[in-house]
């Protein structure tokens, strides 16, 4: 018997009458007769966001996803998918009273997410393997388990923002700047954010939502936020690049932009363009002039380092692009170019930019140049707080 089997529909209820008809999910019937899929990764925001709806009187379905071997790592902390925290998962949900299912999505989350982030690194790129996650196993296979089990929406414990506007639903960065997690989403399509939900988007603080916990008498109200790769054990992300592509270990030279061998390494995968530790050549081969990786050429498995300098970048191309403002916005784009806000890594802030089509290649120009601009990374277009899509920077980055 399929999941989708063992549980029944949801009665159709009445709609409700409270806030103009709609319930606090948009729909027009009341908690009880609508049924909510949450992501339940055993972390405090996706657990909390299941004790808020259960409370609410919502019919909740707590799913968690396997999505790798957790074997090795089940005494691993900070890692979002491992054994103790679907044990913890369980565990909210036995205290919350709701049905939960483990789903076992190993196959797909290497094939989807595992392989591509060494294929990239392999490419000499630097990957983001939570925006591959959440575009697949989650938006898209999570997504299509809550439907076929009846469900009306797919929650998660994402801190962004889901708002109604006249041509359908909106991505929005979260209330909190500090908690925003809109970068890691801009490639949802238009119809999955349709299915979404993130009820703690508009909070002011992770305090909050920590607080919120513990009133629902949740035991991960404390647990730590999740700072590691899921499926790296120990951190060591070129471990498992190694492993799964081992080309992207084999040794190279380490040349300066002025064509100087410096020195040699062992492997682009331990790289990224802006990096200054870990190049393995002393002062005396540079003079004691600070070097960054400018550029990474997996052809030739060559390392380019330079001065600080030459990383500023000004123009950026970017490909398998995503739009959440209308289905395809750059074949609106005026020929000036439309004023925009970019986000090239999660960490930072949004520049200013001009977002133009230029030969069929959408390419983003910064108002003032940024350093580390790597291939593979994404760059994700705002407006103000709205998320308009985003694409990857291409390795053909290379105006200034």
């Amino acid at each position: 018997m399929t999941l989708a089997q063992q549980i029944a529909p949801a009665d159709s209820g009445v709609p409700c009458e409270v806030n103009g008809g709609m319930n606090s999910l948009g729909f027009a019937k009341r908690p009880a007769d609508t049924r909510v899929v949450v992501a339940m990764s055993g972390g405090v925001d996706s657990s909390t966001v299941a004790a808020m709806l259960a409370a609410e009187g919502y019919e909740v379905i707590g799913i968690t996803l396997q999505l790798y071997d957790h074997g090795a790592a089940v005494a691993k902390k900070g890692a979002c998918c491992a054994g103790d925290d679907i044990h913890d998962a369980r565990r909210v949900s036995e205290r919350l009273g709701i049905a939960h299912y483990v789903l076992d999505y190993e196959s797909r989350f290497r094939q989807d997410v595992m392989e591509p982030f060494a294929e990239a690194y392999a490419r000499g790129e630097t990957p983001i393997p939570c925006v591959a996650c959440n575009r697949t196993v989650k938006f898209r296979d999570l997504l299509a388990a809550a439907r076929d089990l009846g469900a009306d929406a797919l929650a998660t414990g994402h801190y962004v923002q889901r708002r109604d506007g006249g041509d359908g639903a909106e991505l929005h960065m979260a209330a909190d700047p500090a908690r925003d997690q809109s970068y890691f989403l801009y490639a949802t399509t238009r119809e999955q954010l349709d299915f979404l939900r993130f009820p703690l988007g508009g909070l002011a603080s992770k305090a909050e939502t920590r607080a919120l916990a513990a009133s629902h008498g949740l035991a991960v109200a404390d647990k730590p936020d999740s700072q590691d790769i899921c499926f790296v054990p120990n951190g060591s992300y070129a471990a498992v690049v190694q492993k799964l592509r081992p080309e992207a270990g084999e040794p190279g030279e380490v040349m300066h932009l002025d064509g100087r061998l410096l020195g040699r390494h062992d492997g682009i995968l331990h790289f990224t363009v802006g990096q200054r530790r870990g190049l393995g050549i002393g002062d005396a081969e540079t003079g004691g002039e600070p070097l960054y990786v400018v550029r990474l050429e997996p052809e030739t498995r060559r390392v380019v380092v330079g001065p600080e300098a030459a990383l500023g970048r000004t123009r950026i191309q970017l490909r398998d692009l995503n739009w959440l403002a209308g289905p395809n916005l750059a074949d609106d784009l005026p020929v000036e170019g439309l004023a925009v806000q970019v986000k090239i890594r999660s960490t930072r802030p949004p520049v200013a930019a001009t977002l133009f089509l230029r030969g069929g290649v959408v390419e983003v120009v910064l108002d003032l140049p940024e350093k580390a601009v790597a291939p593979g990374q994404a760059c994700v277009i705002y407006q103000g707080t709205r998320v308009l899509g985003g694409g990857m920077i291409a390795r053909e980055t290379t105006g200034r």
